[in-house]
């Protein structure tokens, strides 16, 4: 099960998969029923944080929800004063605004924050669920209430990607005449998955992932606020950098994970105190109940009168089914790992290469700079030898832009096995440093007249363009003229491999300078200067 199936898992439902209540040391939960409610069990029985009972728990991720922008984590450029959507939120602001950024920024909870602080009808619709139907009878309801009182009503949509054109051309008379109030969400590019007149009509505001210390300042709320765990669970150091790597940037992801490891651990320790309240030969004291549980540690837990259970990156593991990735995306594991991605692109090993790519991405590393390393290998291991390779590492640069992830590690991965396969030269990184040398060391003479600009008053007196030779003018574009400044005719920056397109370029540059310098065509050579070592 991957983290991703967990979080829906625990969607719905806080209560872990049989077998999820269990911690790294191997209790088994046989009387986790027996405790459900009890202080140490944690979520369970009739208390604010699990709604009524026979509903089932509610999960974490809403029980924390925000419920004024003095709480949302991160998008301090949304929030200041006077913007538009605290202005929305205050109920001064009439705008209909667009929500873009990716899953766990916070979108829902600011269409929330809006229905609660202004005072206005709110109605919610799912793109996933909803037709053209439910969205006219939305808007007959606005119209009616705003006729009748002059209530205006927000809609919020969320996924408003999955909508329709249809579906969202019916949003525009709404918009337009003020009857509702869209706030719509979406995790997709609006200039792609949204149509013109709708996005023309609204404020487009978009949503930054949020920061490592964003998530670690949301799992601290999760431990100490009474809507959480209220200070009866800590993590370790390892366990919250754990934490934080899964998470990717995504508060409800975050949540997710440490409800996962919360519950497990809680469970055990409520089994054993079932286990051994029924024991009346071995009393045990509640307060000593976590060191009981073999791999599980103690917390102080500030105003509740008994340790808090430490949660350790074992227990996670287990909880979550996803094993921690010892990666330290400032340390050495960072350099080393994207080195050997990088050489094994370079030597032809995809398999290894798509290894490092798993490797960086499940332990949360920036994909953007995954990317930005695959276009800089295309130019400069790959070149000429495979053209199209950089346009492929920049497609894949650009996917991740447009979709993200997971779905974008599709794209990175392909691009990562296209890059090992192609034939490879280094020959453009040897021109380009050439050329560069030369300019460093003072060989950058006047650009000759016949090339310089024309096109101005007085360049004929100055003689600029005079005796330019049109290359179109002449059989095969290609003629002989002086295109470099003196000094430096005749330069070979450019010296092809025998890789890939490249072997058929070589014969191709041989003619271009016979003809361009009117010199014989200089015998082909197989071998190629080395090119500089990494």
């Amino acid at each position: 099960m991957s983290l991703f199936d967990t979080a829906d898992l625990f969607g719905g439902d806080a209560t872990p998969p049989p077998g999820a209540g269990r911690s790294a040391g191997g209790v088994v939960g046989r009387a986790a029923g027996a405790a459900e409610g009890s202080d140490v069990g944690g979520t369970g029985g009739r208390d604010a944080a699990s709604g009524s009972a026979g509903a089932g728990p509610i999960p974490l991720a809403a029980r924390l929800r925000p419920q004024t922008l003095d709480e949302v984590v991160g998008q301090r450029h949304l929030l200041g004063a006077g913007s538009p959507l605290r202005r929305l939120v205050e109920g001064g602001g009439t705008t209909s605004v667009i929500l873009w950024g990716p899953p766990g920024t916070g979108k829902t909870t600011l269409a929330h924050i809006v229905s609660r602080a202004t005072g206005r009808r709110f109605r919610e619709l799912s793109a996933v669920t909803a037709g053209v139907k439910d969205v006219r009878a939305v808007i007959d309801e606005a119209r009616a209430a705003s006729s009748a009182s002059g209530t205006r009503t927000v809609l919020f949509i969320d996924e408003v990607h999955r909508f329709t054109r249809t579906q969202q051309d019916a949003l525009l008379p709404s918009v337009e005449l003020g009857w509702v109030t869209l706030v719509a969400a979406t995790t997709e590019n609006p200039f792609f998955s949204v149509v013109s007149p709708l996005l023309s009509r609204s404020l487009l505001l978009t949503l930054e992932p949020l920061t490592d210390d964003d998530i670690r300042g949301v799992l601290d709320r999760a431990l100490h606020d009474p809507r959480g765990y209220a200070d009866r669970v800590a993590l370790t150091d390892e366990a919250r950098e754990h934490v934080v790597r899964l998470a990717g940037g995504d508060a409800r992801r975050a949540l997710t994970v440490l409800e996962a490891g919360a519950e497990a651990l809680l469970a055990d320790l409520a089994a054993v105190e079932a286990a051994k309240s029924v024991d009346p030969v071995d009393p045990v004291d509640p307060v000593d109940l976590v060191d009981l549980v073999e791999g599980v540690g103690a917390a102080d837990g500030a105003g509740t009168g008994r340790p808090a259970a430490l949660l350790e990156v074992a227990v996670l593991e287990q909880a979550v089914n996803r094993a921690a990735v010892r990666y330290d995306r400032s340390g050495d594991q960072h350099y080393d790992v994207i080195s050997a991605f990088i050489k094994s692109m370079r030597g032809g090993d995809a398999d290894a290469a798509l290894h490092y790519l798993a490797r960086m991405l499940e332990a949360g590393e920036d994909p953007r700079f995954i990317a930005r390393r695959m276009i800089i290998l295309a130019s400069e291991d790959v070149g000429m030898a495979d053209p199209g390779a950089l346009g492929v590492a920049v497609a894949a640069g650009q996917a991740l832009d447009l979709v993200g992830l997971p779905e974008a590690r599709l794209a990175l991965a392909q691009a990562v096995i296209h890059l090992a396969l192609a034939p490879k030269s280094n020959a453009v990184i040897r021109a380009i440093d050439a050329a560069t040398a030369d300019v460093r060391a003072g060989r950058a003479g006047p650009v000759p007249a016949h090339l310089r600009d024309a096109h101005y008053r007085g360049a004929a007196r100055a003689g600029s363009g005079a005796g330019y030779r049109y290359p179109h003018d002449a059989p095969g574009g290609v003629v002989r003229q002086q295109y470099p400044p003196d000094g430096l005719t005749g330069a070979d920056y450019y010296q092809p491999g025998g890789n890939g397109f490249e072997r058929r370029a070589t014969e191709r540059l041989r003619d271009l300078r016979s003809t361009v310098r009117g010199t014989p065509a200089e015998p082909a050579s197989d071998a190629a200067p080395p090119g500089p070592a990494d």
